[in-house]
């Protein structure tokens, strides 16, 4: 893997296509835009659709019309990461190989079970370890699904891996007004899933091989992905990548004091459009006036 060198700036936007967007990609997606533009540096639209069965071309599509509506204009072509697969599963060998990954074959029930039967003096996650090698190949043998889940402790043991030292820069705002330089503690989220039999890698693995291929400086998005940074620093660190800077803003809330999901008809970008909302009016009502 050869990261793109980080002598200009870049911030990102990454939608998933599995749905119209909202208020709230609009504002992560300026955001990111006006983060580039003070910056002098480049701002890019990727397209994560590696969940398959949800990602619609419609909804791609459509994630185009929006953001050209709003006025902003990204580099072309974007990166989708269904055409990038190969990236992340050289990844995730590079994991397996070096011993950070292990098979986990229990069902979901099992894990959450197991979860509630842990102590709970830190947020109960799910800490497993690898099968014995005569078991293992026989449930591989019997065709059993599994997922591919790193290994905390074999993460924390590894040479050259400064856990302690493992921190961040928050250039935003996190869910409790974090900011600033931040440790990360990604040892709280557990042994965290990173890809599953036949359905490719998961997302803490895609992003932080696209942001190190992409040269991607800022990272931008809502204050419900402050969490995922400490696992997807602790990647970083294990695959040699850079850790750019986070953004995390503030959530954009619908009439019932709840984020705006995609299943918020009313408030899609283009429910707004076709409503008469200009994209000027959307502008100041982010504070993009």
């Amino acid at each position: 893997m050869s990261p793109a060198g980080p002598s200009v700036p870049a911030s990102r936007f990454a939608p998933s296509p599995t749905g119209l967007l909202h208020k709230g990609h609009a504002l992560s997606a300026l955001t990111a835009a006006r983060i580039a533009r003070d910056l002098g540096g480049r701002f890019i639209l990727r397209i994560e659709d590696i969940d398959a069965q949800r990602s619609r071309p419609e909804f791609e599509a459509a994630i185009y019309e929006d953001l050209a509506w709003l006025g902003l204009e990204w580099e072309s072509p974007p990166r989708r990461q269904s055409d990038h697969l190969d990236a992340y599963a050289a990844a995730l060998e590079r994991l397996r190989e070096r011993g950070l990954v292990y098979r986990c074959f229990k069902t979901r029930a099992e894990v959450l079970a197991d979860i509630g039967r842990a102590p709970h003096e830190t947020p109960p996650a799910y800490v497993g370890a690898p099968l014995a090698e005569a078991e293992e190949a026989a449930r591989l043998e019997a065709g059993e699904a599994f997922a591919w889940r790193l290994s905390m402790a074999a993460a924390r043991a590894r040479p050259g891996v400064a856990w302690d030292a493992l921190d961040f820069v928050e250039d935003g705002r996190g869910p409790a007004g974090e900011h600033g330089p931040q440790r990360a503690r990604p040892e709280l989220a557990g042994d965290v899933i990173l890809g599953r039999k036949g359905l490719g890698v998961a997302y803490h693995l895609a992003v932080v091989v696209d942001d190190a291929l992409q040269g991607v400086t800022h990272v931008v998005r809502g204050a419900d992905l402050f969490e995922a940074v400490p696992v997807q620093r602790l990647l970083q660190a294990l695959l040699g990548l850079p850790t750019p800077t986070y953004h995390h803003h503030a959530l954009v809330l619908g009439p019932d004091g709840k984020r705006l999901a995609k299943r918020d008809r009313a408030e899609t970008l283009r429910a707004l459009r076709a409503s008469g909302v200009t994209p000027q009016a959307l502008k100041a009502e982010l504070g993009f006036g």
